[in-house]
């Protein structure tokens, strides 16, 4: 009983840190459309909410490598508390970077609550080191490709649309935004909800609720519906910052931006590794903005964001080993 009273408080978690990603990550995808007014705010929202949810429901490669990847969680001893302990460390985290306005990686924060947790209950030698590092090179390398295939993109496009009045280019761009930035949601969608799906799973693998590392039904569905929610909320205070604080956006500019992370993240859910979302966006428009012209990318912003990326990981693994180590004196 007390097992399936934990589950149930997992679940609830894992779902609270889906919503959150979807209010704290998905206005990264919707903030350069807005910038451009390609998009009205509500009108964009309601668009990524929805390509979110579709996306959500597509792939489940993410899910089983986020699952299995770090620990195996047949052999964790207590692992149901194990994942609360990383949940609560992971919304706690998202949370205060979300009240800042710091577009932190939700991913980032995940994974490394995930392993502190795993670490502080079962020591060092539980942590599928190889796995662990294979997905910290995808959330590493993933921004640096995002970076140059924004950087090619933009060139390609300065180049080709020269002669282009810059009135007929903005308002073409502008309408292709409209396509960049659904297919920017789904891309989203198609990973990032995958995240809070692997850890429900390795919840009820450890709880010995299920065997295998297949995602239920019942579990996709109802992590794509809390990402669609919180998505549906917004989050202004990213989009403030992506969308105002790193360039100066016009239509062309946020259709390269937009265009190159869709294709990165997606190129990431065919081979089933998690990215971070938020590094590849940033990481595109950043590139971008180097096409034009490398100063106007306002760096400063630049590098408190990075900053924050670097941090996340060994903070959240402290937090969530601290987590783990109160609610093991606490309840066990």
């Amino acid at each position: 009983m007390e097992q399936q009273i934990v589950i149930i408080a997992v679940v609830v978690l894992a779902l609270s840190f889906d919503f959150i990603n979807g209010f704290h990550d998905t206005a990264n995808a919707i903030a350069t459309s807005i910038s451009t007014k390609a998009l009205k705010p509500r009108t964009a929202i309601v668009l990524a909410a929805c390509m979110n949810l579709l996306g959500a429901l597509t792939f489940t490669g993410v899910a089983k490598t986020v699952g299995g990847k770090v620990a195996n969680p047949a052999n964790i001893e207590h692992g149901v508390y194990v994942v609360a302990a990383a949940l609560i460390a992971a919304i706690i985290w998202n949370l205060i970077t979300w009240y800042y306005g710091i577009p932190s990686s939700s991913s980032h924060a995940l994974i490394g609550s995930l392993a502190g947790s795993v670490i502080a209950a079962a020591g060092f030698t539980a942590v599928n080191f190889k796995g662990f590092l294979t997905i910290i090179e995808g959330l590493i390398l993933s921004p640096l490709l995002a970076f140059t295939v924004g950087y090619i993109i933009m060139s390609i496009i300065r180049m080709i649309f020269a002669n282009v009045s810059p009135h007929k280019l903005n308002s073409n761009f502008r309408f292709l935004q409209v396509f960049t930035a659904a297919f920017q949601a789904f891309s989203h969608g198609t990973n990032d909800a995958q995240k809070t799906m692997g850890i429900i799973t390795f919840a009820l693998v450890a709880g010995g609720f299920q065997e295998s590392l297949d995602v239920a039904l019942w579990v996709k569905v109802s992590a794509a519906m809390a990402m669609a929610l919180g998505t549906s909320v917004g989050g202004w205070r990213i989009i403030k910052t992506v969308g105002s604080k790193i360039i100066k956006f016009e239509p062309a500019s946020g259709f390269a931006s937009d265009l190159t992370s869709a294709l990165v993240i997606t190129g990431a859910t065919l081979i089933k590794l998690p990215v971070s979302t938020t590094h590849v966006i940033s990481s595109a428009i950043m590139g971008v903005g180097s096409a034009k012209r490398f100063s106007s990318v306002q760096w400063g912003t630049a590098v408190t964001m990075v900053s924050a990326w670097i941090i996340t990981l060994p903070i959240t693994m402290i937090l969530a080993s601290l987590t783990f180590i109160i609610v093991r004196a606490l309840l066990l």
